[in-house]
């Protein structure tokens, strides 16, 4: 079993700067790929961006791209996740999400691929 716990959410300005966190327990870090997921109202919810076991590889759905930028510290057990020049359309619940990958270095796109949630931590954008 993994324990995955957030924070850094809170109310950020549009155009300034977070970064949420994401700690782990349970498992050898360094046998799981990390996501990060969001859910807004109304919407369904869906990937942000997800990297490597080893820190080496990542992705980003494109709405995402060049403004939000996935990190891990397998030392510290923890995943990043620095949202630069958030926009109101960003605010939501983001999900830290693990995946046992024992035998792949490759990064997961898909939410089914995930074996472990967090519970989640609220971002709030202001214009």
């Amino acid at each position: 079993q993994v324990h995955l716990v957030e924070s850094g959410g809170g109310l950020v300005q549009a155009g300034g700067s977070l970064r949420l966190s994401c700690a782990a327990s349970g498992r050898t870090f360094t046998n799981l790929a990390m996501g990060w997921f969001r859910h807004a109202p109304v919407k369904e919810r869906e990937l942000v961006a997800a990297i490597n076991k080893y820190g080496s590889s990542a992705n980003y759905a494109d709405s995402m791209k060049g403004r939000f930028t996935i990190s891990r510290d397998n030392a510290e057990n923890t995943v990043y996740l620095q949202m630069n020049s958030p926009k109101p359309e960003d605010a939501a619940v983001y999900y830290c999400a693990a995946a046992e990958a024992y035998s792949s270095g490759s990064y997961y796109m898909r939410q089914k691929e995930y074996d472990y949630w967090g519970q989640g931590t609220q971002v709030t954008v202001s214009s």
